[in-house]
């Protein structure tokens, strides 16, 4: 911009005058200057260093007899991690989620606006230019020696301030800092309602399951209960056992009611979900719960390239950290370099004349000598403002090693649990059986049918539930273990330099489990 400015001067001044050095010259030595001040400088504060927490080599609950040998390279969750269950009626909701959602909408608001920040800061490292026109008419009064006049300007303007301490360049750095975590707010967010999206479909088919098998036990009951009629028409029953079984009929019966609006609510649960009127939702029955996925469960180091809250909370604290070297900055003088170049009148025809021409250029450093303590207090809260977040980030790893193990656990005595829930529905089924046949013969009260039934009916509802716990439990396992997300090292991890010993722990590597 220096190169532009055309100073007013002698059109041929003579060698050795003061004037003959010209202004494009000086501009260009001064610029250059800057750079090179600009280029050498160190920017203030300290370097970004992942903070240190221990998370262990291994799982505790992790499912044993199933690693993967050292050498063999880990199987990673896919990122469509949903196709797992083998469901295409979820693959479809999963698919629809993303365009409807007005949470994520939100979110995604929220990472634009983050970007914006980080271009707003970057902004920052490059000059200002303006321009400026204005007309002029003044005069004094009547005993003044001149009568009024006319006086055009038109100006153009350019500074820049100097990133000698780097105040900028960290400003940058935090804005950087923030965009990424937003983005990994972002992923958090898609992650946690794909996951929710999941448990809600799983108890919506768990749901349908139960109401067939209500539908099932109601006929059956009616029989009973017709056959209880009967046997008291011929004398062989008493009333009581018609009561018994017309109370059992009843009960049954207010169970599928209470079933069905239960349902109904989380049918409508996905609606909002998907973004859409709960009313003009409708999700189609008869598809069963699908088979428990086997998820393969890594290591724990894993979680800090694979959870994105994780990988959130790091970056924020590399955010704050940048932000202690923007506070520590204002102790030093900022430098601003300006020009302004134009041309200045009383006529406007005037205005391409050379005597009409004028510029200015130099440099300006400004800096504060008392401020009652300001500089520091933002110093000390910029610092106090890291050592929280770097709590926080190893609170949120502490977090999600808990959540992976209670996901291991819930998942391994479910698994358990479901294989000894269907040994007592076998037997259940086949107590029904013998009691129902005693009770034709004569040899049992009905009383004893009636709890056989009651038996029988709760095994069956039992191992349902059990069966949709452990899809939602894998659900949460995959959710825990980061849903397929990956961290973009270029982006987050810090460079070789700043690496510390807790950088060796991002890394996945080593054996990796599965657990279904």
């Amino acid at each position: 911009m220096a190169d532009r400015v055309s100073p007013r001067r002698d059109p041929d001044p003579a060698p050795g005058r003061p004037g003959a050095r010209s202004p494009r010259r000086a501009a260009r030595a001064l610029m250059a200057a800057a750079a090179a001040l600009a280029l050498s400088a160190c920017a203030v504060g300290p370097d970004y260093r992942r903070p240190v927490q221990d998370v262990g080599t291994a799982y505790a609950h992790a499912p044993e007899g199933r690693w993967i040998p050292a050498d063999t390279q880990p199987r990673a969750l896919p990122a469509d991690w949903w196709t797992l269950f083998g469901d295409a009626v979820l693959d479809d909701l999963m698919d629809r989620m993303p365009r409807g959602n007005l949470d994520l909408a939100q979110a995604e608001a929220q990472f634009r606006e983050a970007r914006a920040a980080l271009d707003s800061a970057r902004a920052g490292l490059f000059p200002t230019l303006g321009v400026s026109g204005s007309m002029n008419r003044a005069g004094e009064g009547v005993s003044g020696p001149g009568n009024p006049g006319n006086t055009y300007s038109l100006s153009a303007t350019a500074s820049w301030e100097v990133d000698l301490w780097g105040r900028v360049r960290r400003d940058v750095e935090a804005a950087r800092a923030g965009e990424q975590a937003s983005a990994a707010d972002l992923d958090a967010m898609r992650l946690s309602l794909r996951s929710t999206l999941a448990q809600a479909y799983f108890g919506v088919r768990s749901s349908q399951l139960q109401d067939a098998l209500l539908a099932r036990t109601l006929d059956e009951y009616a029989r009973a209960l017709e056959m209880t009629r009967n046997r008291l028409a011929a004398g062989v029953a008493s009333p009581a056992d018609v009561a018994a079984a017309s109370a059992q009929l009843d009960q049954a019966r207010a169970q599928r009611i209470r079933l069905g609006w239960q349902r109904e609510q989380q049918i409508h649960a996905i609606a909002v979900l998907l973004g859409q009127v709960p009313a003009s939702f409708r999700l189609s029955g008869g598809a069963g719960l699908p088979a428990v996925p086997d998820v393969p469960v890594g290591v724990p180091s894993a979680l800090l390239l694979r959870r994105p809250d994780v990988a959130g909370a790091e970056r924020r604290t590399a955010q704050a950290n940048a932000r202690i070297g923007v506070a520590q900055a204002a102790w030093f003088p900022d430098l601003t370099l300006s020009a302004q170049g134009g041309y200045r009148a009383a006529e406007f025809a005037s205005w391409i004349m050379a005597p009409a021409r004028f510029w200015t250029l130099g440099p300006a450093l400004a800096a504060s000598l008392f401020d009652g303590g300001a500089r520091a207090a933002a110093v000390a809260s910029a610092r106090a403002a890291y050592d929280a977040q770097a709590a926080a980030y190893r609170k949120t790893v502490l977090d999600a090693l808990r959540e992976v193990e209670d996901a291991l656990v819930q998942s391994q005595a479910l698994a358990e649990e479901q294989a000894a829930r269907d040994r007592a529905l076998a037997a259940a089924r086949e107590t029904l059986r013998q009691v129902t046949n005693q009770y034709r013969a004569g040899l049992v009260d009905y009383l004893s049918v009636v709890q056989a039934q009651t038996s029988a009916l709760s095994a069956e509802q039992t191992s349902l539930d059990v069966r949709a716990e452990r899809l939602t439990a894998s659900a949460q396992l995959i959710a825990a273990l980061g849903g397929g997300y990956s961290a973009d090292p270029a982006d987050s991890a810090p460079s070789a330099a700043q690496a510390g010993p807790a950088d060796s722990a991002a890394v996945p590597a080593g054996p990796a489990a599965a657990v279904n």
